[in-house]
């Protein structure tokens, strides 16, 4: 990705997608050239948290609210150090930020940071196609970087595809760090860190949890180092069939019967470690106004979810695993889509959205206080 950081409001940029579909519009953020795999996100707020969330590294965020921008940047909200889409799609931005909290534009920020992005394109028609046809790969190009449309479309066909992709070490946490638990500490915790969000232990810690965040190299040595109560994989990036170092983990967390809890990739890689497939959906769910419902109690959530991939496990019957018997526990109202699994015979079950919720919805918090209660029911 090259960049430059002058005036973006004339600067001419098309975006390009594999199949030759092409759209013309407006530098937006910096200028110079992006790749990555086009996926839509239906939140109507929460750009910040969208932009700055791990697990949507090495993918180019069109934004199907029509317009952003409105609320600024500012320096608590974001979810992990850095943004990390590589490229940004927003059909009406606001040059001017209106909100208190604001530090600065979104569009500066974008610059800051080097992301390319495109601004006054037609994102419904843009969104209605990438439904119509699946995410694909896509570049962005601004100012310089134009050139014929043959050359850009050759230029983006030779990109990687996202199935295959191992991206989850590249996101990941290089060194341990601890999260104190707020108030009296109650338990402790173990975090495989495959792309973590902010808020996610956070979340742990409002409950009495001390949380260990671990790289995502970690080994059961390692988590189990930390005397944990109960283990905790993330959220994370790329293709889950790559992920066999922490399936194995996973496998031996589930061997001790320590009460565990994934989330999105961590959704996923409990299949695998069950023996279950993943498969590459179509487009992929990202927004923040899923419904899901809990099958354990009925109740329908409205929920955040990002990614892409899902796990392949039968939704109506028990399954016999190496672990005990296991079942799905979530599906999305829309698709059918596993949404969740848990085991029967051992404290461990996971989803495949956000409950941690930043920016919203909460309908699903109580999943953490779920995964408290797996520990007290283990510490009694």
């Amino acid at each position: 990705m090259t960049t430059s950081t002058r005036g973006t409001e004339k600067v001419p940029a098309v975006l390009v997608l594999e199949d030759g579909r092409i759209f013309r519009g407006r530098a937006y953020g910096a200028v110079g050239e992006t790749f990555g795999e086009a996926v839509f996100s239906t939140g109507m707020t929460g750009y910040q948290e969208t932009l700055t969330d791990p697990s949507y590294d090495r993918q180019i965020v069109v934004a199907t609210a029509p317009q952003i921008g409105n609320t600024g940047w500012n320096d608590e909200d974001d979810e992990s150090g850095r943004i990390w889409v590589s490229g940004y799609v927003v059909r009406d931005p606001a040059r001017v930020p209106s909100n208190w909290r604001a530090k600065r534009s979104l569009d500066d920020e974008l610059v800051n940071q080097g992301v390319v992005g495109i601004s006054g394109i037609d994102t419904r028609a843009l969104t209605r196609h990438l439904r119509e046809r699946g995410s694909m790969r896509a570049g962005i190009f601004s100012g310089e970087a134009v050139k014929s449309d043959d050359e850009l479309l050759v230029l983006v066909q030779a990109q990687p595809h996202m199935k295959g992709a191992s991206l989850y070490e590249e996101v990941a946490t290089k060194e341990a760090y601890v999260v104190p638990a707020v108030g009296e500490k109650k338990f402790t915790v173990a975090a495989i860190d495959l792309g973590i969000k902010g808020m996610t232990p956070h979340r742990m810690a409002e409950r009495g949890i001390e949380v260990h965040v671990l790289p995502a190299t970690a080994t059961a040595d390692d988590v189990y180092a930390v005397s944990p109560d109960g283990v905790f994989f993330s959220n994370g990036p790329g293709d889950p069939a790559t992920a066999d170092g922490p399936v194995a983990l996973m496998q031996a967390v589930l061997e001790r019967k320590t009460p565990l809890f994934g989330i999105c990739f961590g959704n996923q890689i409990l299949g695998r470690a069950l023996g279950f497939g993943t498969y590459k959906l179509k487009y992929g769910h990202r927004g923040i106004n899923q419904p899901v419902q809990d099958r354990t109690t009925g109740k329908v959530e409205v929920t955040a979810h990002n990614h892409g991939f899902a796990v392949d496990a039968p939704l109506d019957q028990v399954s016999e695993t190496p672990f005990g018997r296991a079942e799905v526990s979530h599906v999305c109202l829309n698709d059918n889509v596993v949404e969740g699994l848990q085991l029967l015979d051992q404290p461990a079950f996971s989803v495949q959205y956000h409950p941690e919720a930043a920016a919203g919805p909460h309908d699903a918090a109580y999943l953490f206080d779920r995964f408290v209660s797996l520990m007290e029911g283990q510490r009694a």
